[in-house]
């Protein structure tokens, strides 16, 4: 019992680290590429910003959830939803008009299998379906 939450305060501690920066990285780019002593590539640090966030929303809600798939779907939408906004938001800086809305369709295809497994996760533990 005693490993078991140190584990998972070490998850919390590593996610919440993982936010933190990718928060400050996303919202305030300037600043944070002065502190890591980066160039100040304000679409890559908005990039890498919102992939530290999905890498620590996915590790909290592995210890929710712990299903592998639905972590992992979960994640998948939300950074790439994050990723979209971002290409929305640094049109100016490059990309496609259309890279938004690729991005968004994936994040849709994404929802419905999170969705899907959720079900079935769900159903398993009712009894009526095992989770596979």
């Amino acid at each position: 019992m005693r490993t078991s939450r140190v584990v998972s305060a070490a998850v919390v501690l590593a996610a919440l680290s993982m936010m933190v920066t990718g928060t400050w990285a996303w919202i305030a780019p300037a600043d944070f590429a002065a502190w890591a002593n980066w160039p100040n590539h304000v679409h890559f640090l908005h990039d890498a910003g919102v992939f530290q966030i999905g890498i620590g929303l996915m590790m909290l809600a592995a210890l929710w959830w712990r299903d592998v798939l639905a972590v992992v779907l979960a994640g998948f939408v939300l950074t790439n939803t994050l990723h979209a906004l971002n290409h929305a938001i640094d049109l100016d800086r490059g990309g496609n008009a259309s890279d938004p809305w690729a991005l968004l369709a994936l994040s849709a295809v994404g929802a419905v299998g999170l969705v899907l497994r959720l079900r079935t996760v769900r159903r398993g533990r009712l009894g009526k379906e095992p989770a596979k």
